[in-house]
């Protein structure tokens, strides 16, 4: 209920300011000097998360490497309303295309309905809109997260108790990794008891909520972590805490698999701390960023299919077309795979 009311405020907020943004039509124009015609502007949703430090830093390198002009990226601190008036003021500096990672799917709809009426493409990253012309969402299958988290906590707990921290369930991610994991949960080891724990991808309510939990519930064998950028460490401080951070093939370790691939989750999983992470894909979340809107700037359209860089584009709503790159687990077994982002930092 709590995360419906927020949703609807921030939409509500988006759209006021859209309302009050000002206006001249600008057209897609080609990419020239950094001062010139051609800039693309792109935001970050926040800079709390090792992750999104990660790829606000490859931003820049990878606009480079694609010949693109990017302004300096704008955070939107986590708050999707804030999100909304960076666009506007995006816009209103005339760039000709959009980089945006969505904080909230219902709410970024009204700026990209104002993107729309400038004639400026939207490249969204990492989180699909509910609605609205996007060139190209950049992202990952988030069901498949869910999917390998479930199947590397199930094969190792038969039965009991697992916790999910959950991400904000206003963003189609929270809600593809939550309904997968508990999908597959319940068709393939019914044994399990999902503990629900929404957290909206901030770690001061994953810390508050993961004690009560684990003071209601010290039989807790499992923890599966939506987003470890932001929830590794309450996690582990957490199990820590309540004497239940005992390493792999210890009788009482407590299971855990988180998602992003962050070299501090890459740590954890050489220490025996936690079991496993699904690699996002930050440095390729920021090279198709680029490479998508160089080509929607110079009027490209684009189709259903695979790519040239060993992807396939799935049109996930009528009218949505996203390019799903590569997202790999990563345990023991591969954890020092030069090929990882979170190795090259």
């Amino acid at each position: 209920m709590r995360s419906d009311v927020r949703r609807a405020g921030a939409a509500a907020a988006a759209l006021a300011i859209v309302l009050a943004g000002c206006g001249t039509t600008n057209s897609p124009g080609g990419q020239q000097g950094a001062s010139g015609p051609g800039q693309v502007g792109a935001t970050v949703p926040l800079l709390t998360s090792p992750f999104w430090q990660a790829y606000n830093n490859y931003v820049p390198k990878m606009a480079t490497e694609s010949g693109v002009a990017a302004l300096p990226t704008v955070n939107a601190n986590s708050d999707p309303a804030k999100l909304i008036t960076d666009m506007t003021n995006l816009l209103n500096q005339g760039v000709k295309g959009l980089v945006v990672t969505p904080l909230d799917s219902a709410a970024v709809v009204a700026g990209l309905a104002q993107a729309e009426r400038k004639g400026v493409p939207v490249v969204a990253v990492d989180v699909a809109p509910e609605s609205g012309k996007v060139a190209m969402v950049v992202r990952a299958d988030n069901r498949a997260y869910g999917t390998k988290a479930c199947e590397h906590i199930g094969g190792k707990v038969k039965q009991g108790k697992v916790v999910q921290i959950q991400g904000d369930l206003a963003s189609v991610n929270g809600r593809d990794r939550s309904e997968a994991f508990r999908e597959c949960m319940t068709a393939k080891f019914p044994g399990i008891q999902i503990l629900d724990l929404p957290a909206e991808w901030k770690a001061e309510k994953a810390s508050s909520g993961l004690e009560s939990l684990l003071t209601a519930n010290p039989d807790v064998k499992g923890v599966y972590m939506q987003a470890g950028g932001v929830y590794l460490a309450p996690t582990l401080q957490a199990l820590k805490r309540k004497d239940l951070l005992h390493p792999v093939g210890d009788p009482k370790h407590v299971v855990a698999v988180s998602n992003d691939g962050i070299p501090q989750e890459f740590e954890a999983i050489r220490k025996g701390e936690i079991d496993a992470t699904v690699s996002q894909p930050a440095d390729a979340y920021a090279k198709y960023g680029m490479y998508w809107i160089k080509k929607a700037m110079a009027g490209e359209t684009f189709k259903a299919g695979p790519t040239d860089h060993g992807s396939t584009i799935v049109e996930v709503r009528p009218g949505i077309l996203e390019d799903q790159l590569p997202a790999p687990l990563v345990t023991k077994e591969n954890v020092d795979d030069k090929s990882l982002w979170g190795n090259q930092l």
